[in-house]
């Protein structure tokens, strides 16, 4: 038994040699592995939720430029996970794409503290004498290329490790042993836990360094915590259990779609039993016949489905897959539905970090004498998800088991109450954005520039953190379980990035709604919705945007989502796990 043997089957020691449990993996190496976790959190959510307020006060920066770089830096962060994946499951593996990436993140860090620090590298502080923010002198094009090239070095390191760094923890634990199998259960708890840490010291501790001591020591704090990181994640390269990658789940998929679009003008056999499968005894998946496309990958054509290696015959598989293969990217084609409809939750968030900082920095913060910085805001946000969370593992989940024999909601049903919470999240913060510009009116902020302190309480802005905070405790849960459960066993990485996509694709689209509306409202020579100064605009019409756009989302999830329903397959075939689920071997009913 590899139980009693303390031999991991499928993993190595640093040496190459077969693991053993004694010596390798455990929670002393998972514990150094978070330890880069919180780092990168720390850095990467310390500049996000503050780099508005430095782009527009500091860069001199218009407000919707300042927004649309935050995004676009967030949102590209997120992309680059797929870079991430595909070099470790092709490549590198996850021990040196850690490694080399948390370097990048640091490098980044490190510059962007020099740019900020460098009066070289930044504009001239704006005449007092001048009624405007308008007479400010902008950045640079050098100035905003130095910029670029520290955010976008983050950017790149954040994908690097955020692609790798789960997969890694998790192969600290044997799956086949039940006692670490447990410990693994409370690995993505503590996960997660340290990603909120990390983002709490964030929005609180670094936020506050950023306002009251300087921004270079806060970004050079970052840089100096992640070169500790990098040193302790390498002291336990003895003790790490490292696994070996069966190929770029990108590449299995791309081959199926090569095979059957060159097999395109064939007709597809009546009787799916003449397709093509793999070797005896390997782990099957049962043809379906959604998508019939790509069954066409899998058509047997008599001399081009085999290719000459070393004077032995195997097989193209450019040419030819097995139906399991096509199986795996079908599971895959299914998930794209709830994938597309959960973009918009990310669009919302992504204004929690920009606009909802910059209104903030025009209303009272402080509490006695201590005034609260815009950035820190977001510890409210960060506190819905903690509340949330506790709220759901603590009265939901036994309720729920009590009432309904289930513990907790369905995945699908955890992203349909995140993504009602965001479009509410929307409308409350149009009407708190109304509210604030009705003083804005009163005490005529607007024709004075726009440069002094609003007479109210920046604790009006808390409830539309409240909302999406809370939404995405439940969003994120819920994709994360979706895309992770209903995904074939050899593609759970490149699900996890699939859904990671959909929060680079939220940023990305806020970046283009905001550049449409800018462009569409401001036509006439007004300041639009989306003014250099939010005082002159009405921002409170682009939150009501996204509410209807959100509103009209989640309709759209909910009928995809009443189409993406489990089956229950019969049959010894159903009853494989050798792709990790049960039962989920024709995956979904789908007809979105």
């Amino acid at each position: 038994m590899e139980e009693m043997s303390g031999i991991v089957a499928d993993a190595v020691d640093h040496k190459g040699f077969p693991a053993d449990k004694s010596k390798t993996g455990g929670w002393v190496s998972a514990a150094l592995i978070l330890v880069i976790e919180i780092c990168e959190r720390l850095s990467t959510m310390g500049i996000a939720v503050n780099l508005v307020t430095y782009l527009g006060g500091i860069m001199h920066l218009p407000s919707a430029e300042s927004a649309n770089i935050v995004t676009d830096f967030m949102g590209t962060s997120f992309l680059l996970c797929l870079l991430g994946g595909f070099l470790a499951d092709s490549f590198l593996g996850r021990y040196m794409t850690i490694t080399i990436f948390s370097v990048v993140q640091t490098l980044g860090t490190g510059m962007l503290a020099m740019s900020t620090a460098l009066p070289q590298l930044r504009p001239p502080r704006c005449n007092p004498s001048a009624a405007s923010a308008a007479h400010c002198e902008c950045a640079n094009g050098f100035q905003m290329g130095v910029l670029y090239l520290s955010l976008y070095l983050i950017a790149l390191g954040t994908g690097g490790l955020k692609s790798s760094i789960s997969g890694f923890g998790t192969d600290q634990f044997d799956d086949k042993d039940e006692r670490e199998k447990a410990q693994m259960n409370h690995f993505f708890t503590r996960f997660f836990f340290f990603i909120s840490t990390g983002t709490l010291l964030a929005v609180t501790v670094l936020v506050y360094i950023q306002d009251e001591v300087g921004r270079s020591w806060a970004y050079g704090i970052c840089s100096i915590s992640m070169m500790i990181a990098i040193l302790l994640f390498l002291s336990g390269s003895k003790r790490y259990r490292y696994k070996k990658s069966s190929g770029s789940p990108i590449v299995h998929i791309l081959q199926v779609i090569v095979a059957a679009t060159k097999n395109r003008k064939l007709e597809l056999p009546v009787d799916p039993t003449y397709l093509f499968e793999g070797s005896v005894g390997s782990p099957r998946i049962p043809h379906t016949h959604q998508f019939r496309f790509l069954d066409k990958a899998a058509m047997v054509v008599e001399g081009e489905h085999v290719k000459k290696l070393n004077g032995s015959t195997v097989i193209n598989p450019w040419r030819i897959c097995s139906v399991t293969r096509v199986e795996e990217v079908k599971m895959m084609v299914r998930l794209l539905p709830v994938w597309a409809t959960t973009i918009m939750f990310w669009t919302t968030y992504a204004q929690m970090i920009t606009f909802s900082v910059e209104q903030a920095t025009t209303m009272e913060r402080m509490i006695g004498g201590f005034q609260i910085p815009a950035g820190s805001l977001t510890v409210f946000f960060v506190g819905a998800i903690l509340i949330t969370l506790a709220f759901y593992d603590r009265a939901i989940m036994p309720l729920w088991k009590k009432w309904k024999g289930k513990p907790g909601f369905t995945d699908l049903q955890k992203i349909a109450i995140g993504l009602a919470l965001s479009t509410m999240g929307m409308a409350v913060a149009a009407i708190a954005e109304m509210k604030r510009l009705s003083v804005v009116k009163a005490v005529g902020t607007a024709t004075s520039g726009g440069n002094s302190t609003l007479p109210i309480s920046v604790f009006v802005l808390i409830p539309q953190f409240f909302f999406v905070g809370a939404g995405e405790a439940l969003i994120y849960t819920g994709q994360l379980d979706f895309f992770i459960t209903r995904s074939p066993k050899g593609m759970k990485t490149m699900s996890t990035g699939l859904f990671l996509t959909t929060l680079s694709l939220g940023f990305f689209v806020s970046s283009f709604l905001v550049s449409i509306v800018k462009s569409v409202t401001a036509r006439k020579g007004g300041p639009g919705w989306l003014a250099d100064n939010i005082n002159h605009g009405r921002l409170d019409y682009f939150y009501g945007l996204l509410a209807a756009l959100s509103l009209a989302n989640f309709v759209a999830y909910l009928v995809c989502a009443a189409w993406t329903k489990p089956q229950e397959h019969k049959g010894a075939a159903a009853e494989m796990d050798g792709i990790g689920l049960k039962g989920s071997t024709a995956g979904v009913d789908e007809k979105c």
